[in-house]
C-alpha cells in the first residue's frame, strides 16, 4: 500500500514537472517573443499559431474603388475607433488629371465619408492623426504657393492650412510629434524634411540631405517618400534610392545623425510599425507605378534584414502605404497597371511566424 503511494507520488510528481516544463517552455517563448517585436505588449497581441508559416495571412478586399472616378489610395491611417483615414490621389503621374483627389474616413463597416476635397491637378497625399484625434493631411498643388501644404480639419471639419509650403516643393509623407505639437513634411522633390507647428505657422527646413534627395534620372524622380514619428526618430523612406533611414529627434527638437536601416528596396513608399513600441517595419513597394521593382509588402527587422510578406500574387497592385492595428494589417493598392484596381487590402499578422523569421 505504501509502495504503490510512494508510486503514485512519484507519478505525480513527474507529471506535474511535465506540466511546468511545459508552462516554463510556453513563457520562454512568449518572453522570447516580445524581445523580438519590443515589447511584452507585442507579445499579448499573439492569440496562437504556428512557428514558422506565412508572416502574413487572410489576405482579402477590404473595399474596391473606382479608378475611373479618381478613387487612387496613396495613404492610410488607421484610428483607434475602427475606422481608416485614406488619402484619395483624385490623379497620379500616369494618369490623366481629371478628377480632384479626396481625403475619405472608412468605418469598420465600409461606411463612406468624405471629409475634405482638392481641385483638379493636386493631389493629397500623406494624412495623420495627432494625439488629441486632428486629421492632418498634405495637399499636393503643383505651382500654387497659395494651396500646396498641409492642412488640418477644425472640429466642424472645415479644412485650414497650417503649413504653406513653396511652390515647388512635393509634400507627401507626414508625421506628427506625440505631444501633438510639431508636424513634420517629406518633401519628395526637394529632399527635404520640414518642420512647422501643428497649430499653424511658418515652416523650417528640419533636415535636408542627399540621402533624402530624388534620383532626376528616374521615370518618377520621388524622394523622402513616406514618414513616421517612431520611439523618438523620424523614419524616412526614399523611394529611388530603396532606402528606409532613421534619424533621432534630439532633446532641443534637431535633427540627429542619419542612419540607413535598410536598403535594396526599389520603390519603398510608405511604412508602418508593428507595435509603438517595437521597430519591425511593414513597408510597401510600389513598383509598378513606374514599372521598376516589384510590387511588395516586406517585413523589415531592426537590424536591417527584410523578408517579402506579400506580392503581386497576393492581388497587390501599386501598394502604396501600410498601417497596423492589433494583429490587423492593412495596404493601400494604388491600382495604377491595367486592368486598374485600386482597393484596400486587409490581412492578419502571425506573430509566430514573425518571431521564427527573425531568427533566420
Amino acid at each position: 500500500m505504501q509502495q504503490r503511494s510512494r508510486q503514485t507520488v512519484r507519478r505525480g510528481s513527474s507529471s506535474a514537472r511535465r506540466v511546468l516544463k511545459k508552462k516554463a517552455g510556453i513563457a520562454l517563448a512568449v518572453t522570447a517573443t516580445a524581445a523580438v517585436l519590443g515589447s511584452a505588449s507585442s507579445a499579448s497581441a499573439w492569440t496562437g499559431g504556428p512557428y514558422g508559416g506565412p508572416v502574413v495571412t487572410d489576405v482579402r478586399t477590404a473595399a474596391s474603388f473606382d479608378f475611373a472616378a479618381g478613387e487612387i489610395p496613396e495613404n492610410i491611417t488607421a484610428n483607434p475607433d475602427g475606422s481608416v483615414t485614406l488619402s484619395m490621389l483624385g490623379s497620379c503621374a500616369v494618369c490623366q488629371r481629371t478628377h480632384g483627389p479626396e481625403l475619405m474616413r472608412m468605418d469598420a463597416s465600409g461606411n463612406r465619408t468624405v471629409l475634405a476635397t482638392g481641385q483638379v491637378g493636386e493631389a493629397i497625399s500623406g494624412n495623420a492623426r495627432g494625439s488629441d484625434g486632428t486629421v492632418y493631411y498634405a495637399l499636393w498643388a503643383p505651382g500654387n504657393a497659395d494651396r500646396n501644404g498641409v492642412y488640418k480639419l477644425l472640429a466642424d471639419g472645415t479644412p485650414q492650412r497650417v503649413a504653406a509650403l513653396p511652390a515647388d516643393s512635393g509634400p507627401n509623407g507626414l508625421a506628427v510629434d506625440p505631444t501633438g505639437r510639431t508636424l513634420y513634411i517629406a518633401d519628395s522633390l526637394k529632399g527635404i524634411i520640414w518642420s512647422a507647428p501643428a497649430s499653424g505657422g511658418p515652416v523650417t527646413p528640419w533636415l535636408t540631405d542627399a540621402a533624402l534627395a530624388p534620383v532626376p534620372t528616374e521615370a518618377l524622380p520621388i524622394g523622402a517618400n513616406g514618414l513616421r514619428f517612431h520611439n523618438g526618430a523620424l523614419w524616412i523612406s526614399n523611394f529611388n534610392k530603396g532606402t528606409l533611414l532613421r534619424v533621432p529627434v534630439t532633446a532641443t527638437g534637431t535633427a540627429g545623425a542619419i542612419r540607413q536601416v535598410a536598403g535594396g528596396l526599389p520603390n519603398i513608399d510608405d511604412l508602418s510599425f508593428l507595435t509603438p513600441f517595437s521597430d519591425v517595419v511593414f513597408a510597401a513597394q510600389n513598383g509598378s507605378s513606374s514599372n521598376n521593382g516589384p510590387d511588395r509588402v516586406v517585413v523589415i527587422y531592426p537590424n536591417g534584414t527584410y523578408k517579402p510578406v506579400l506580392t503581386s500574387t497576393d492581388g497587390l497592385a501599386s501598394p502604396s502605404a501600410t498601417a497596423v492595428r492589433g494583429d490587423r494589417l492593412y495596404i493601400t493598392d494604388g491600382g495604377v497597371p491595367e486592368p486598374h484596381d485600386p482597393k484596400l487590402q486587409t490581412a492578419r499578422i502571425n506573430f509566430a511566424a514573425l518571431l521564427a523569421h527573425a531568427a533566420h
